[in-house]
């Protein structure tokens, strides 16, 4: 998925304080989005939750867009022309509906309900995503995982995954990245992560077992949930700090409570992220953005998109200042 904003800020972003969350009992940080036009005649809107000025990274996790569900005869859908990326790893997962996916690979593959599709995007890489026809409801989430310096580079890929579900505790849970509750995805990535979707039934307490080193964020889809001691409504992503080797999550309603949980060592390097490039300064931006408005080799092309590119909306007009995320008390 694109960031389709135009007026795009520009974010250098650093690793946690040292310590963070290495010490006293587990908090929960509660993190709103922001809503966030996807493009298009109708613009869709999005749930951007990450990043954000109170957290820009959770693990190599630095972007979640959260959407639906929208009815496409009200909202057009899901229609992204094709787009570049450096430096990072997209990861779709939907809830309902279909999305077509085109990329310069060459890959024609579709997006459903439970099946991971992954993409890597290091030196370049453009694809497009748009809802199929017979989609009437889309719903799902789009996230993004910064790649470090020693695969920022990586040749294109693109992986599918099904992964099975599992029940645990009255919790129905899908890992498609990394290991949790007995099941582990082979999906290959460059730092170790977690990925998950967790549906709760209603009154139901799930503990999961959980790895220390780990930080992770859940983002609730539906219901009310409380992590650990901390209430998280629909829309709202919930943080807890390395330390942990457990989670707790209560579904504090009367029907099944959807969530997503993601996880991953605290990420040790800055980055800089603007629009739909990862970098390590602003140079490499400039560079990401002058290759795609000059069609280089460097992304490819998809030959068979009945539609223009979409094009790089203007570079902000100062150098990338930097960002951290903030010291734990």
């Amino acid at each position: 998925m694109s960031n389709a904003e135009t007026d795009v800020a520009a974010l250098r972003c650093g690793a946690p304080a040292e310590g963070e969350g290495t010490t006293g009992a587990p908090r929960v940080d509660v993190l709103t989005a922001r809503e966030v036009p996807l493009g298009g005649p109708r613009a869709m809107l999005v749930r951007r939750t990450l990043p954000q000025r109170s957290r820009t990274l959770i693990g190599a996790w630095c972007f979640v867009d959260h959407y639906g569900p929208h009815q496409v005869a009200a909202s057009g859908g899901m229609n992204v022309p094709p787009h570049p990326h450096t430096g990072l790893q997209t990861v779709s997962w939907l809830f309902s509906g279909e999305i077509e996916h085109r990329d310069t690979l060459g890959t024609h593959a579709f997006i459903r309900p439970g099946e991971m599709n992954l993409m890597t995007g290091g030196h370049g890489i453009a694809h497009s995503e748009v809802s199929t026809p017979d989609t009437t409801v889309i719903h799902g989430v789009q996230l993004w995982v910064a790649l470090p310096e020693g695969h920022r580079a990586a040749a294109r890929d693109f992986q599918h995954h099904v992964p099975e579900p599992t029940q645990v505790d009255g919790a129905g849970i899908r890992v498609f990245l990394g290991s949790l509750a007995g099941r582990t995805s082979p999906a290959r990535t460059f730092t170790p992560l977690l990925g998950a979707e967790i549906v709760i039934e209603p009154h139901r307490t799930l503990t999961l077992a959980v790895d220390a080193a780990f930080e992770h964020g859940l983002l609730v889809d539906s219901g009310h949930v409380r992590l650990i001691d901390t209430a998280l409504r629909p829309t709202e992503l919930g943080y807890v700090p390395r330390g942990s080797d457990t989670l707790t999550m209560t579904n504090e309603t009367d029907a099944p409570a959807r969530t997503v949980l993601l996880g991953g060592p605290p990420f040790g390097e800055e980055i800089v992220m603007w629009w739909n490039f990862i970098g390590r300064s602003h140079e490499d931006i400039v560079k990401a953005r002058e290759d795609w408005e000059a069609s280089a080799d460097r992304f490819g092309a998809i030959e068979d998109f009945p539609g223009d590119r979409l094009p790089a909306p203007a570079l902000p007009n100062a150098v990338i200042t930097p960002r951290r995320n903030p010291p734990t008390p």
